[in-house]
């Protein structure tokens, strides 16, 4: 892009996976163009800055949460928390991405104006002051957590006496020495902290309304290890990556096509872990089918550790109340407490929160369709990344990052200031829509209606199928007859075409 009134060719809004690897994708792909990062937080790494939590790791494997082009070299595939921040840290520094990012900044809006082609971004710094930044292209990599807002389930804990934490918002020093503990939910979180604070504390209760399904794995990823003896470490990274992907694409179908092939499968592994007839299998038993939400994982079979030496124990139960000494559960029974752990899920955020207009009109992203994976209808010079509910987050991050550098340099040869997806309200109307979202984890729930709509077909879509996006954004034409790549002047007659559709409204 030429500069002229901008300031810089791609604003990216945030620091953590999708951010860095969008400044390494552009560094790699586009090196044509400038780009800045800002992120709200004081330091880098997005969830794994935020979150820290005892025992906090990823939940996917790190062949497929490390990035396609930065090689994952620690000999634990299932990573803790400060080794993915010292991953992230490393490649930031040693390709000087770091210098171009601005901390302590927030973005409130951004408003697109057509007639100059860029967009006007508001940030508010954590000192209260403001400024505004002149992009031509916005990178939206915020995630979709609410950072300031977890769920809230409601908990009336009034006549609680002990303390009450949630894991968003860990205290730095938290003695919990030989206290009991009672940890209320059933996801990764519950079952990440449960045995990381069993050994100190007295004893650990999961309090679950509903079982999640769970499946274990080493820690440590024997055939990567191995591979990396032999062969170069990019290599042995490479076939390690393109393996695990496909034993997950592999798990998912079939416990999407044989759900009860997929039960067995679940719980002869807990009959080896936790002992046939040695525990009470409604506990860990849900009334959905596997992959119906995410698995959760349970690396090198530590909750279930937990369980067998007594330092940890599972309750299926509805809350009555809370009392002054723990839990009343309405069955009667009271599980007491000194230490109360709410890890009932988070809130989802649509486009990090951020107002954005076109030409001072507000777009509702839930009107919008998505188009190839990350733009958006109507809406020019802004991708965004929302990641595989199926897989690894930074699988399609990679994808959305290299597809966005092909705009950006076609955009350079065409001459072009301004990328917009094309779709008129009768285009719209033609539509078969898709729910993405099929899902019935609460978080995913809650917030289908902030969502953008999804097509069962190209391009109107966000997929779930990595291998098949990664085919088709990497080979797809960009003048496919919706992209339009084009100038102010030449936009013009194409915005009085598109005068009709129904969902900007005006910004208050």
């Amino acid at each position: 892009m030429e500069t002229g009134k901008r300031q810089v060719d791609v604003l990216i809004v945030g620091a953590g996976i999708s951010g860095i690897g969008m400044a390494a994708h552009m560094q790699m792909n586009a090196p044509g163009h400038s780009f800045a990062i800002v992120e709200q937080r004081e330091n880098l790494g997005g969830t794994w800055d935020l979150f820290r939590y005892p025992g906090i790791r990823s939940d996917s494997d790190m062949h497929t949460l490390g990035f396609s082009f930065e090689p994952w070299t620690h000999e634990k595939s299932i990573a803790d928390g400060p080794s993915i921040l010292e991953y992230l840290n490393r490649i930031v520094d040693e390709r000087g991405i770091r210098p171009h990012i601005r901390f302590g900044e927030r973005v409130v809006s951004a408003n697109f104006r057509k007639a100059e082609a860029y967009w006007d971004v508001e940030l508010l710094a954590s000192d209260g002051a403001s400024r505004t930044i002149k992009a031509g292209f916005l990178f939206l990599g915020s995630g979709y957590y609410d950072y300031d807002r977890p769920h809230d389930a409601g908990f009336d804990v009034s006549r609680f006496s002990g303390e009450v934490l949630h894991p968003q918002f860990w205290p730095e020093h938290l003695d919990y020495d030989d206290r009991k503990i009672v940890v209320i939910g059933s996801g990764a979180t519950a079952v990440t902290i449960v045995p990381a604070m069993a050994d100190a504390a007295k004893h650990v209760t999961m309090l679950q309304r509903t079982p999640t399904w769970m499946v274990t794995r080493p820690a440590r990823d024997k055939f990567a290890n191995t591979l990396r003896k032999f062969l170069p470490e990019r290599a042995a990274y490479a076939i390690t990556r393109w393996k695990n992907i496909r034993m997950q694409d592999f798990t998912f179908k079939l416990a999407r096509n044989k759900p009860e092939k997929a039960k067995k499968a679940l719980q002869r592994g807990l009959d080896q872990h936790l002992g046939e007839g040695k525990y009470d299998k409604a506990d860990f038993t849900p009334p959905y089918n596997p992959w119906e939400q995410r698995l959760c994982l349970v690396p090198d079979a530590d909750f279930f550790d937990a369980i067998n030496k007594g330092k940890a124990s599972i309750k299926t139960g509805h809350i009555a109340a809370f009392e002054p000494d723990g839990v009343r559960l309405q069955s009667g029974e009271l599980i007491e407490a000194d230490i109360i752990v709410t890890a009932t899920g988070l809130n989802m955020a649509s486009a990090g929160k951020i107002d954005i207009c076109v030409d001072g009109e507000k777009i509702d992203f839930a009107e919008r369709f998505y188009y190839m994976s990350c733009m958006f209808s109507n809406v020019p010079n802004l991708a965004g990344v929302f990641g595989y509910l199926n897989a690894s987050w930074t699988l399609r991050s990679d994808l959305v990052s290299e597809y966005v550098c092909r705009i950006l340099n076609g955009m350079k040869s065409a001459g072009s200031t301004i990328a917009i997806p094309q779709l008129s309200a009768e285009q719209e109307a033609q539509i078969e829509e898709e729910d993405i979202f099929d899902f019935s984890s609460g978080y995913i729930q809650r917030a289908k209606h902030i969502m953008p709509r999804s097509s069962v077909s190209y391009p109107w879509r966000l997929s779930q199928e990595y291998v098949r996006d990664r085919k088709i954004m990497r080979t797809a034409k960009l003048d496919d007859g919706n992209l339009l790549l084009t100038t102010p002047a030449q936009l013009e007659p194409v915005v009085q075409q598109l005068a009709t559709a129904p969902d900007l409204e005006p910004a208050e």
